[in-house]
């Protein structure tokens, strides 16, 4: 993908700045489906250059990238190459001292899509805090953000960080990881204040207003760009009634549920991989087919749209039970619910977010590596 300046480079391809500080080190690689260079993994390569490869961290999904959201992800042994992967969404969610022991360097190649909720730079959070208590280098080989190109949405409160939201950023931060990690650290958003020694491989030719086509799928359920588009705004309704087309070949494309009378759409989630059990299967749900949207329109909206959820809320018979409790922690505070409860409307809304914004947006600027996109 070319923006004008030459085709984008992404981290892991820029072999030449990151060889030389894994030279002698005994590495371990953070990875998913999404570490490639071209057609080969990340470790892959590694290995033919010669690097020490000791072991591999994978994050929510696994390392290949099949396993349901929120599954429990085993230790293995990967059958190519033979090495161990330790999961980071099994057992512990941060690397241990013992699976740190044999490690001098960490490199974390994975592939976000830059809204908080999205458990991948929960994962890096957790990364760099082991590597600060260990004593670890961590090396970021950056990737472009796909939704990079705004800041929106709520704050997220420090009462209600979870593995969902672990910092007091909105719902789209408008960062890659590579400047993420670079925030954790100036923020000191780590274990007591602690900072770990990074460096990050930035991508080349790559700014905020680049429009990136990812080429592998980053998780199960998005399998495509219009997914990717409309995932910032499609997510809060997993905290509702709602489906987001989990089980359907067009998840987070779709949103409805049995009885909904808010469009004309249908769809019957059935089981398959990446979406084992989801939300009302074999039942009949009825809404809006949003995937033409999200292929074009998202992309130009450059903010979070809230109407689809203020329109559901809108519709729904019983009110009482169109939440659950998993919607304060996507929303990272209890005043969205309230504030749709209480009837108010999208720019209502977006008026309480703007200052907490504007503070974000001070604080993000330190940190970018990219030129940044219009205001």
């Amino acid at each position: 993908m070319d923006n004008g300046t030459g085709p984008i480079k992404v981290g892991a391809e820029r072999t030449g700045e990151y060889l030389p500080l894994l030279q002698g080190e005994r590495v371990a690689v953070a990875s998913n489906q999404t570490g490639l260079i071209g057609n080969v993994h990340l470790v892959d390569s590694l290995l033919a250059l010669k690097v020490n490869v000791v072991k591999v961290f994978c994050p929510e999904h696994g390392f290949r990238g099949d396993a349901d959201a929120g599954a429990h992800i085993e230790d293995e042994i990967d059958t190519k190459t033979g090495l161990p992967i330790n999961a980071l969404y099994g057992e512990n969610f941060k690397p241990t001292a013992l699976q740190l022991a044999d490690v001098d360097v960490i490199v974390f190649d994975i592939q976000d899509v830059g809204v908080r909720w999205y458990t991948y730079i929960s994962t890096l959070h957790y990364i760099m805090e082991a590597a600060a208590e260990q004593g670890k280098q961590v090396i970021i080989l950056d990737r472009p953000n796909p939704n990079g190109f705004y800041v929106d949405g709520p704050i997220m409160e420090r009462s209600f960080t979870s593995f969902v939201g672990m910092h007091p950023v909105p719902m789209v931060h408008g960062m890659t990881v590579g400047e993420y990690g670079r925030m954790i650290n100036g923020e000191g958003w780590l274990k007591g204040g602690r900072t770990c020694e990074l460096t990050v491989i930035p991508c080349a030719s790559y700014d905020h207003n680049a429009l990136y086509e990812l080429p592998v799928k980053p998780s199960p359920n998005l399998p495509n760009m219009s997914s990717v588009y409309l995932y910032p705004s499609l997510t809060l309704f997993e905290g509702t009634i709602v489906s987001v087309g989990r089980g359907t070949d067009k998840p987070f494309q779709c949103i409805g549920y049995p009885g909904c009378t808010a469009g004309r759409y249908t769809f019957t989630p059935k089981s398959m991989p990446g979406a084992k059990n989801p939300p009302y299967l074999g039942k009949e749900c009825s809404g809006m087919d949003l995937q033409a949207y999200g292929a074009i329109q998202a992309r130009l909206d450059e903010r979070l749209s809230l109407h689809w959820l203020l329109e559901m809320y809108r519709d729904a018979a019983d009110k009482s039970k169109f939440f659950n409790s998993f919607f304060e922690k996507l929303a990272g505070g209890n005043g969205l619910r309230e504030q749709i409860i209480s009837g108010a409307d999208e720019g209502t809304i977006r008026a309480t977010w703007k200052p907490g914004l504007d503070a974000f947006k001070t604080i993000r600027a330190k940190y970018l590596l990219y030129p940044d996109f219009s205001p």
